[in-house]
């Protein structure tokens, strides 16, 4: 009588390789669970440094305004002059006013960058505030063009050393038109002596109403984006997905 040959296994996996691919995928899981809750803590991370910067942000705008010396002290100590409240005086060139593409309360114009002499023969640029596109042309405000020695209340802000991104357009320096704030572009357009440029900006707040109207000035703005916590949520969220998902192949995996 002939002896059944005994069946052949349908699979060609053998133990060893079971086990192989279960290593292989442990480590891709684990290597997952890492990059997912280490975004998490940075977004945490980011968080309460943005909480603590907006905090500095709101102190500094409640503090009364220093003189102008004091700021440059600030920055050459090395400290961070960015929204701090600034009193100064000297005498606007509108002649030589520079502007810079923006948007303000709705309205598409133009931030009114104009040099301030200072008594010691400076010049420091003044973002003085907005005017309406249409308003470019000096001649429709001349009024606003205020003469002789001015005091001015404002906040320090930092100059920027290059474009901030690809995206944004160069300055178009023939038609007098920035899309990102070159100091040194706008000092050399004007003929002025680089090394008598004060080496940040100055926004005007809205304490002072041009006559006329324009400039309007306390164009200022501080509502820095905080989505870090949106962020980390969705990180840690998706690590807590991917250790269930995991649990639940392990106990279908018991069960079959």
């Amino acid at each position: 009588m002939a002896t059944k040959a005994p069946s052949r296994t349908t699979s060609d996996e053998t133990p060893a390789r079971g086990r192989g691919r279960v290593i292989a995928t442990a480590v891709l899981v684990l290597a997952a669970l890492a990059i997912l809750l280490s975004l998490g803590t940075w977004q945490v991370e980011r968080l309460h440094w943005k909480e603590g910067l907006l905090a500095d942000i709101a102190q500094r705008r409640a503090a009364a305004p220093v003189p102008l010396s004091d700021i440059e002290a600030i920055r050459k100590s090395g400290g961070d002059i960015e929204y701090r409240r600034v009193s100064i005086t000297g005498t606007f060139d509108h002649a030589s006013e520079r502007h810079f593409f923006a948007t303000f309360a709705g309205q598409t114009g133009f931030y009114v960058y104009t040099p301030m002499t200072l008594a010691d023969g400076r010049i420091l640029f003044v973002n003085r505030g907005f005017v309406p596109y249409e308003m470019k042309d000096q001649k429709t405000r001349t009024v606003g063009e205020v003469a002789g020695p001015q005091t001015v209340s404002g906040y320090a802000r930092v100059r920027l050393g290059e474009k901030p991104s690809s995206i944004v357009p160069d300055n178009d320096l023939a038609k007098n038109i920035f899309y990102w704030k070159d100091l040194d572009a706008m000092a050399s357009t004007t003929g002025i002596e680089a090394s008598k440029v004060v080496q940040f900006f100055v926004d005007a707040d809205g304490s002072i109403v041009n006559p006329g109207g324009w400039p309007k000035g306390g164009v200022t703005q501080f509502d820095l984006p905080n989505s870090h916590l949106q962020y980390a949520v969705t990180w840690y969220g998706l690590a807590a997905a991917l250790v269930a998902v995991v649990i639940g192949m392990i106990f279908r995996r018991k069960r079959a």
